[in-house]
């Protein structure tokens, strides 16, 4: 079996979280503007601004965009073991409230670990307020363990 190199700041702790972040995602999901990452062993939180670009004509958030960075955020969250999930599986997503005015918080908590796939809750919340806007859950399929390459320890 081969040994392949560790991705840049893999995995994912409080001093990789943003290496990780930038060396994982598409231009277009950086492009959420995400940033203030705090990760620690199962759990990440971010801050998603407001921006006129990620809004409806109404003036709130675009679901769309939520459900990106909630995917995006607890992508880091699952990242935080030495073992490199696969991808989302499943992502359900309610929204309790327009995303109006107000920045948002996104925190991703990891579940549990399983031999096969991670689950994660998701909750995202104003800054300001606290109030709940959405609230999601996920599963990330992990490759199996005859499938999956060994990964060399970072440094």
């Amino acid at each position: 079996m081969a040994i392949t190199p560790s991705p840049p700041g893999f995995p994912v702790t409080n001093e990789t979280v943003q290496e990780f972040y930038e060396w994982l995602f598409a231009p277009w999901v950086k492009e959420l503007g995400l940033r203030d990452f705090h990760a620690s062993a199962g759990r990440v939180v971010a801050l998603l601004p407001q921006s006129k670009k990620l809004q409806l004509v109404s003036g709130a958030v675009c679901g769309q965009v939520i459900m990106s960075a909630v995917d995006a955020v607890a992508s880091l969250a699952v990242a935080t073991t030495d073992r490199m999930p696969k991808g989302t599986v499943y992502q359900h997503t309610h929204f309790l409230r327009p995303a109006m005015s107000h920045d948002l918080r996104i925190e991703a908590n990891v579940l549990r670990f399983g031999n096969a796939s991670a689950f994660a809750e998701t909750k995202v919340t104003f800054v300001t307020s606290g109030d709940l806007v959405a609230h999601a859950t996920l599963e990330f399929a992990f490759q199996a363990a005859t499938d999956a390459p060994q990964v060399a320890p970072p440094g």
